[in-house]
């Protein structure tokens, strides 16, 4: 049986799900944080590139649940569970929260962007009882990131570093 195999690309500020085998991608992941919400034996995984770590930032009265720490996890869990994926079965893995530019070191917290976003992010899967299993973040590198369902492995392509996999 031969089965095609789709890559199925999430933009910024954007999320989707996936079941196996196609696989789930996002590039351009310099402070956003991509999160991987999947139950490895439902083979279903859904992907979240966050921008930032707190909706109250938005200044839009239509607001994008997938660009906010705050809001996108909740979303994404909702997704994965309608696609097949159980509640009490669900991990995560993330990648990025880079901190890309170098500021003052007076600098306020506000630009610590990318450590805000790994917190928002850390907190709200506490929040939902969903155990990180790995994670590649910080550092001053962009990544792009590619999960497969069927194998929960998270292929981190890095600027300047490489290729690997958690």
């Amino acid at each position: 049986m031969n089965e095609t195999i789709h890559v199925v690309k999430v933009g910024i500020a954007d999320m989707k799900v996936v079941h196996a085998p196609n696989l789930i991608r996002t590039s351009g992941l310099g402070s956003c944080v991509g999160v991987v919400i999947f139950d490895q034996w439902k083979e279903v995984a859904g992907l979240a590139h966050v921008m930032l770590p707190d909706s109250s930032l938005s200044r839009s009265e239509t607001m994008n649940v997938a660009k906010y720490a705050d809001t996108a996890i909740e979303a994404l869990i909702e997704l994965v569970v309608q696609a097949g994926g159980r509640k009490g079965m669900l991990k995560a893995k993330m990648a990025g929260g880079a901190q890309m530019f170098s500021f003052p070191s007076k600098s306020t917290d506000m630009m610590r962007i990318g450590a805000r976003n790994v917190e928002a992010v850390r907190l709200q899967l506490n929040r939902f009882h969903i155990p990180i299993v790995a994670e590649d973040v910080g550092g001053n590198s962009g990544r792009t990131i590619e999960f497969n369902p069927k194998t929960a492995i998270l292929s981190i392509r890095t600027v300047n570093q490489g290729m690997k996999e958690i």
